[in-house]
């Protein structure tokens, strides 16, 4: 893959330096309980996601964060009161399965909770409570105490779910609430179909234009959370694609086969808030 100018790095890293932390494991998370039959009810962030949650089109969502404000009672506080039953869940007494759709909805119910508490706002970013003179965002805020300890949407990402599921599909799951994140899923995520859900987000995502596409010029554009985070989609330019094909379909992998070789022009991400066009 072609690297992108200096200059241009440097252009970029400001805006999207809270989007790169390296996978980091905390190891007291690494606890589960193989033998678990707890079952998570996760019935409140479904209500929600049945009720504010929108498909335009395949594979894209938005949320519609002003109706869930006014809906108070079933959205704002319903929202509220999930991550509330969440944070008191003994999270190391659950086996693998659970305790990946537990912080998977738990990320996607604090990231919608975090847009809800600041609305109006045009783009996530301009929530910035990130502690540091350099942060920007929402994501290095402590957010909640779970077991003892205080986690932010970072922690949860990059210290959780990347290194001990070390699975490239989470980045399909989780949901940065911008309309160039991979789509929030408008199931909750469930122990018992993980691996469906997941291939599903992660198709849904691949075939959009705002993941990859031609450039019209015999290179590709994609978009930058390949550029953040290209080692967990592959050592190099064979396995990247290799990731794609195994969940594009016919016009991707059409594309894919006929440029030779694989050349990145650019990339791309676009931070306005996932919701409804006015």
């Amino acid at each position: 893959m072609r690297v992108l100018p200096f200059l241009l790095f440097l252009v970029l890293v400001p805006a999207v330096s809270h989007a790169a932390p390296k996978a980091e494991l905390w190891s007291d998370w690494q606890a589960y309980n193989p033998q678990s039959r707890t079952e998570i009810d996760h019935a409140d962030w479904q209500a929600v996601l049945d009720r504010f949650v929108s498909q335009p089109e395949p594979g894209v969502t938005t949320f519609d964060y002003k109706r869930a404000i006014e809906d108070a009672a079933n959205g704002v506080d319903v929202v509220a009161r999930y991550v509330d039953a969440m944070i008191v869940v003994k999270v190391s007494d659950l086996n693998l399965d659970q305790q990946m759709a537990y912080w998977i909805n738990l990320y996607n119910a604090l990231t919608v909770k975090v847009v809800l508490d600041h609305y109006p706002v045009k783009s996530i970013r301009d929530i910035d409570i990130s502690p540091g003179l350099f942060a920007s965002g929402p994501w290095g805020k402590k957010l909640v105490t779970i077991e003892g300890r205080t986690l932010s949407l970072d922690d949860i990402e990059h210290r959780i779910l990347r290194p001990i599921w070390n699975d490239p599909r989470i980045h399909y799951a989780v949901n940065c609430a911008s309309v160039g994140c991979p789509a929030l899923a408008k199931q909750a995520y469930d122990a018992r179909q993980l691996e469906d859900q997941l291939d599903r987000a992660a198709t849904g995502f691949i075939n959009h234009r705002r993941a990859i596409h031609s450039d019209g010029d015999g290179g590709f554009v994609i978009s930058s959370l390949y550029d953040w985070y290209r080692d967990d989609f592959g050592a190099g330019d064979a396995q990247f694609v290799a990731h794609l094909l195994t969940f594009a379909g016919p016009e991707l992998t059409a594309q894919l086969d006929h440029i030779g070789g694989f050349d990145v022009s650019g990339d791309e991400y676009d931070w306005a808030l996932n919701a409804p066009q006015s």
